[in-house]
């Protein structure tokens, strides 16, 4: 089966080559780490690597970024003797790593799933044990891991309808390697049942919740002051903010097409528009400027005074890691890769500020959160772009309908923590002891 499988993926990974470096090429900073994602380190991280028993962690992107950051806080204590490195897919997670974890912590890029690649990160990092967020789930990855006897992990799981069937199909193929993982932590019970039909042993196993509501509610760090920003481009105190989060192709269109329809019967009202791949920036202000809309990108404000009132309509955050910060900030949220696209961003940070949430009807993502939020009377979804306008309108004419959203939200939230204090005991209790740990038990029989 590797044979087989590593045809194809050398064939796919060239056919696809060319889209996959153009989108490192157009989020910048590609050629920082640009070896290890071939399994090339280097002498400097095996010598930080050295003297201690290593904890690998992997988290795809900016979104489980958070929630990994999260994680190592609390292990930590519990892990004294264990360096911590930290690997990651894109150069927006590693600029998250970056920010969010002390100098102490490695960071790394994933590597790519060559045989070699992954075999030279295995031989240069030598972990104790790999803990993986969510689900980046690669064979030779695996099936390494298992060469050498590390124990894997895997947290905050969940898994969709379509990825069961998917799984399902290939069954032969992934249950050897899914059997391999010494403990499974997923978001929801539907979830635990689906991992044990794909392969992983019941055993394994466990309900542990969604580490992304405690990671919304991380203590705040010292960040962008979004109302001093908004004053600097002429926007007035009292506007109401529509925030549009982590949206995708079609939704700034849709929104660009109602907001001046929304400006006649608010004209406070100001959009704030953060497209989930920033790099995607010259593409949404075509879509602006075909539709009228006066805009300035996050980059292009000038410091000192501020400008005319009244000159924008809209801010285009064309930057990374700031979208909690507007997010504070919000008269209502709008939460993207719903409407236009599938699969839904997350509701839950919005949600944990108290805020009135509002997203399409596309949330596989984030199905177990998002059907919580509208049972609760703690969101509202849409339908279509309709839809979304009357709701909006809705919201910002309705103070206490917007204040009785958000504190239900919030209070949705606060039901939902633990699962970062379960997670940690589930991979406590299933790493494997240290030689000095089992010295000292063996002098204890004796």
């Amino acid at each position: 089966m590797r044979f087989g499988y590593n045809i194809l993926f050398v064939l796919f990974f060239w056919l696809s080559a060319p889209r996959y470096f153009l989108r490192m090429w157009r989020r910048g900073h590609w050629r920082a780490g640009f070896g290890q994602r071939f399994g090339f380190y280097g002498p400097e991280l095996k010598a930080a690597l050295a003297e201690r028993p290593v904890l690998w962690l992997h988290a795809v992107s900016v979104g489980e970024v958070g929630v990994c950051c999260q994680l190592i806080c609390a292990l930590q204590p519990h892990l004294p003797g264990f360096q911590v490195l930290v690997s990651t897919t894109t150069s927006t997670g590693m600029a998250e790593l970056q920010r969010l974890l002390p100098p102490q912590i490695q960071r790394i890029y994933y590597p790519v799933d060559f045989p070699g690649a992954v075999r030279r990160a295995m031989r240069a990092i030598q972990p104790r044990a790999i803990v993986l967020v969510e689900a980046e789930l690669w064979p030779n990855f695996l099936w390494q891991a298992g060469d050498v006897r590390c124990p894997l992990f895997l947290v905050n799981a969940r898994i969709s309808p379509r990825s069961l069937r998917n799984y399902q199909r290939f069954g032969f193929f992934f249950r050897p390697l899914f059997a391999q993982f010494r403990a499974v932590g997923c978001q929801q019970p539907d979830d635990a049942r689906r991992m044990i039909e794909i392969g992983f042993r019941p055993g394994a196993v466990r309900v542990t919740g969604n580490l992304k509501f405690d990671a919304a509610q991380a203590a705040p760090r010292a960040g962008l002051d979004v109302p001093a920003l908004l004053r600097r481009i002429g926007v007035g105190e009292k506007a109401m903010l529509l925030v549009a989060g982590s949206t995708h192709a079609g939704e700034e269109a849709i929104l660009a097409e109602l907001l001046p329809r929304l400006r006649r019967r608010f004209p406070d009202l100001f959009l704030i528009l953060a497209p989930r791949h920033f790099e995607r920036a010259a593409e949404v202000a075509r879509e602006l400027e075909r539709r009228g809309i006066q805009f300035i990108r996050r980059t292009d404000i000038p410091d000192g005074g501020p400008m005319a009132p009244g000159r924008f309509d809209c801010l285009l955050v064309n930057s990374t890691g700031e979208l909690k910060f507007f997010y504070e900030q919000a008269t209502v949220v709008f939460v993207g890769k719903s409407l236009t696209a599938i699969g839904g961003q997350n509701p839950i940070e919005p949600a944990a500020l108290g805020k009135p949430v509002l997203f399409g009807p596309h949330m596989e993502n984030f199905a177990s959160a998002a059907q919580a939020f509208v049972a609760g009377q703690a969101a509202a979804q849409v339908a279509d772009a309709a839809a979304l306008e009357t709701a909006l309108a809705e919201l910002l004419s309705d103070e206490r309908h917007r204040a009785g959203l958000g504190a239900r939200a919030r209070q949705i939230v606060q039901q939902n923590l633990g699962a970062t204090e379960r997670t940690v005991r589930l991979i406590l209790d299933g790493l494997p002891p240290s030689q000095e740990e089992k010295e000292a038990e063996h002098r204890d029989g004796n």
